[in-house]
């Protein structure tokens, strides 16, 4: 039976990008040797590299590109060597998702018991989390208008429309009957008239989800539970301000923001899949950027994009081993390279596929 080759988009980042993106790839070839699965890598410009090589951020033909592919593969883009751009790489960033229509940005939280000593907070709040933020990506207080910044007076404005929460709404609920079937929805629905509305369309939409708990928090609330009962939550949907505060703060309660992937789905076109970390600038070059978010990033697409849960499932074992014997780089506390953790992971799937044929 032939496969249809996937088409996988490459974005390859800057300053650290490249480096972890190269490790993503190879452990992703390992763990695709003895598999059906075909893909294409197609590379593009964009970000910094995109300016270096094609004068823009995002230039017209990487969208033409993108909006072919099966998926889109961004590593961490930006950094000082484009502060004085009129365009800068992360204009590419916000003009991507506009062009992909990408709605909902999905970030999970999970610790596991490898990395539970890693967390900032005593074991036992930390034990079992594992929850998805789901954040609106396209409206909301970053995209109101009016905007206007004057000399003694600003205003920024906050907008949504049934459309847009109705589509958050189910991809959320959607997500959860696959999950643990529990739905938190965030706002500030005590003020605001923006979360009311968002309250509202998410008791209508739940109304097509009976077999899907649900339950509501105030946002700073929110920020408490995050905190004080991380374990409690599934799925947690919120509006794009509060969905970019809150999903930085339950990375930081994982220790390990060097390991942490996210998708941002698109209506009808391909997803783009990408580390949550920035581009390093300080250790770029040093060969000791962290794979890992990489290879998670990866495996989060094989399994949502591709549905290939078995391989995804390779590249996550072998970075359980890896973390399990230290095998890691000097953020994790370990003293390996970018290149010795790659082919402690690459080494780890080959000898395991070996193990099974035999």
């Amino acid at each position: 039976m032939m496969t249809s080759v996937k088409k996988i988009v490459v974005l390859r980042g800057d300053y650290i990008g490249p480096e972890i993106m190269t490790a993503g790839l190879a452990v992703l070839e390992a763990a695709t040797r003895n598999e059906a699965f075909a893909y294409k890598l197609i590379d593009a410009p964009f970000g910094g590299d995109g300016i270096d090589r094609a004068g823009d951020p995002l230039p017209q033909s990487t969208i033409n590109i993108a909006k072919q592919a099966d998926a889109v593969l961004l590593s961490a883009i930006g950094g000082p060597k484009w502060d004085n751009v009129s365009r800068r790489p992360e204009q590419g960033l916000l003009e991507i998702r506009s062009q992909l229509n990408l709605f909902a940005n999905i970030r999970p939280t999970k610790v596991t018991s490898a990395q539970i000593d890693r967390s900032p907070l005593k074991p036992e709040y930390v034990k079992n989390t594992d929850f998805v933020i789901v954040r609106e990506l396209t409206s909301g207080a970053y995209f109101g208008k009016p905007r206007k910044l004057e000399e003694h007076q600003a205003i920024d404005t906050i907008y949504y429309n049934e459309e847009e929460v109705t589509r958050i709404m189910h991809q959320g609920f959607k997500m959860a009957q696959k999950r643990k079937k529990h739905v938190t929805i965030v706002d500030k629905s005590n003020v605001l008239a923006t979360s009311k509305f968002w309250r509202k369309i998410a008791n209508e939409v739940g109304k097509n989800y009976p077999d899907v708990a649900i339950d509501y928090y105030y946002v700073d609330a929110m920020t408490m539970a995050i905190m004080s009962k991380p374990a409690i939550f599934d799925v947690v949907i919120m509006p794009n301000l509060f969905g970019d505060i809150l999903s930085d703060e339950a990375a930081q309660i994982t220790g390990s923001i060097g390991q942490i992937p996210s998708m941002s789905i698109g209506e009808n076109g391909p997803n783009l899949y990408e580390p949550i970390h920035g581009s390093a600038p300080d250790i770029a070059g040093q060969g000791i950027a962290n794979p890992i978010s990489m290879v998670n990033t990866i495996a989060m697409m094989l399994t949502e994009s591709f549905d290939e849960k078995s391989i995804a499932d390779k590249m996550t074992a072998a970075v359980n081993y890896i973390i399990e014997n230290h095998y890691v780089t000097p953020d994790m506390g370990g003293v390996m390279t970018t290149n010795e953790v790659t082919q402690k992971m690459v080494d780890y799937i080959k000898k395991h596929e070996l193990a099974a044929t035999k």
